[in-house]
């Protein structure tokens, strides 16, 4: 068995019905949304190649994202944008898009296990933090897959609207390709105007590219 879900099943061994795994996508890119997903699996399912979003290829993340909407007993992708992020800070963002997915569940979900060292504020459910979770847990890889390709389809086309700054290659964070066109174009509408680099090419070029 894949030891991402022997991982969970130690927890429905437990006597659980519900296990959910919680992840984020883009919390450090310089533009567009953060991304969060939440993914209840059944007790005895397996799915192969099944791993952390950031060990998989692309195309690999687009097969399993398909796979995992299929077998999911529940699951749920919530975003929050730019604006949002610049109003509350990106941590309190991500906790809120987490937060967001977790109560857009089907299934009330018994136990959230939460990728990184932080359980989600406000969130009247069992939590569990799991440093490095999605690496160890199937449900939290799963939900790392469910945002990271969601939030790489919205800045696909976010790289329509806006083709000179790269998007779809870099995702909005922060390449040498962005910082390039960040100093040639300034900063557009979805821009994390309180992130430091955008901040400062904001101060040192005052104007906008138009919205389209």
């Amino acid at each position: 068995m894949n030891p991402l879900f022997s991982f969970d099943k130690n927890y429905y061994d437990k006597g659980l019905i519900s296990v959910a795994g919680i992840d984020e996508a883009g919390r450090g890119p310089l533009a567009g949304p953060v991304a969060a997903a939440a993914v209840i699996f059944p007790k005895d399912i397996e799915i192969p190649f099944l791993n952390d979003s950031k060990k998989l290829t692309e195309k690999k993340r687009n097969e399993l994202f398909k796979i995992i909407k299929e077998k999911a007993l529940a699951y749920s992708v919530a975003t929050i944008d730019n604006v949002k992020i610049d109003e509350v800070n990106i941590l309190r963002a991500t906790f809120m898009a987490m937060k967001q997915a977790v109560l857009n569940l089907k299934i009330s979900p018994q136990l959230c296990l939460i990728d990184g060292n932080h359980k989600i504020p406000e969130l009247a459910l069992n939590q569990e933090a799991i440093v490095g979770g999605d690496a160890k847990s199937a449900s939290i890889a799963a939900a790392s897959i469910l945002a990271k390709v969601t939030r790489d389809a919205i800045m696909l086309e976010y790289a329509k609207e806006f083709p000179m700054y790269g998007f779809e290659k870099h995702k909005g964070y922060g390449t040498k390709t962005h910082m390039d066109a960040l100093k040639k174009y300034g900063v557009c509408r979805i821009h994390r105007q309180s992130f430091a680099p955008v901040k400062l090419c904001s101060q040192e070029q005052k104007w906008l590219i138009p919205e389209k």
